[in-house]
């Protein structure tokens, strides 16, 4: 089979490296499945670059998150088994954490409503719960992960405010739902979120970000609310001031969803569910704003590194998938 492998750390356009490769064998109470699509998530370049709390043993194939088919014929949703990744042509992966795949959903889409669904899911509901009438602003509004916390806010009947960077990712978080979108590269964020809410703030943010994000977000949270931080995709994590958030009376709270995987694997069935039923009746539905062959996959992780992409980028590495 062609995988994607990493041999060497770096760059993932610069490191990663299509090969003929054997198959993976399973080992015990694992499954292999035919990739019908990955998706690209943030961690993917992480890893390439060694900076992930994940680190496999050299060389792996990157890719944490598959639509596939098992052999009996099955669509799934899995996270691949470390070392052998994604972006291939087959993977294996735990058998007793395989998902159905939404049947409204198509491959890509499939994929794409595990992780960062997952995440968007697990902080508004279980971190911060988030009500109805609330506000929520979410940082990186048009990203993988923002992009699910708008639908997932707008679902749950919030008013969403989103915070992206460009005029392009302005109008695809408008798309995605926003109810105000704020272009932080011509906009001052924390003046507009106030006048957004009045000079309340927001109850709940959504910070995938870190960095000067994180910083706005505690000059913009609402009395009684709540920060959740689920990443520095800026590259820089900030040491929060709690002398503020005992001050201003809010919450800073941080989630991992991997760790549910293992602490309490209930939940992540609760939730899929939860998200089936949300896509079946079309209240959310995955952005996958590029379908890319096997062969881009290095191209395509690297954009998604240097933050040039709106939406989940999906590999298809075969006929198969790209026509489902």
């Amino acid at each position: 089979m062609q995988a994607w492998q990493v041999h060497e750390l770096g760059e993932p356009g610069e490191v990663m490296r299509l090969a003929e490769t054997e198959r993976p064998a399973p080992a015990g109470g694992q499954v292999l499945l035919k990739v019908r699509a990955a998706n690209i998530n943030f961690p993917d370049a992480l890893m390439c670059r060694g900076q992930y709390q994940v680190r496999p043993p050299l060389p792996f194939t990157p890719g944490v998150e598959i639509c596939g088919e098992t052999e009996d014929g099955r669509r799934v949703i899995a996270n691949p088994a470390l070392p052998y990744g994604g972006f291939a042509e087959y993977a294996v992966a735990d058998a007793a954490a395989l998902l159905p795949a939404p049947d409204a959903l198509d491959d890509a889409q499939a994929a794409a409503l595990h992780i960062g669904y997952q995440t968007g899911w697990f902080a508004l509901h279980r971190r911060a719960r988030l009500e109805a009438g609330e506000t929520l602003l979410v940082h990186a509004a048009a990203g993988g992960v923002g992009s699910a916390a708008v639908q997932l806010g707008k679902a749950a009947g919030a008013t969403v405010i989103g915070v992206v960077g460009g005029a392009a990712k302005a109008a695809v978080a408008r798309e995605l739902g926003c109810d105000t979108v704020i272009d932080r590269r011509e906009q001052d964020v924390v003046a507009a979120v106030k006048e957004a809410t009045g000079g309340r703030g927001a109850d709940v943010v959504f910070d995938p970000v870190g960095g000067d994000a994180y910083a706005q977000s505690a000059k913009t949270v609402a009395f009684e609310g709540r920060i959740v931080v689920v990443g520095f995709a800026s590259g820089f994590i900030p040491s929060p001031a709690l002398n503020h958030a005992l001050i201003k009376n809010y919450a800073i709270l941080g989630l991992h969803w991997g760790l549910y995987n293992t602490k309490n694997p209930k939940l992540v069935q609760h939730c899929h569910e939860q998200l089936t039923d949300l896509a079946a009746r079309g209240a959310v539905k995955p952005l996958v704003s590029e379908r890319v062959p096997l062969a881009g996959a290095a191209d395509a992780v690297q954009r998604v590194a240097d933050g040039l992409t709106t939406g989940r980028v999906a590999v298809l590495p075969s006929q198969n998938g790209a026509a489902a």
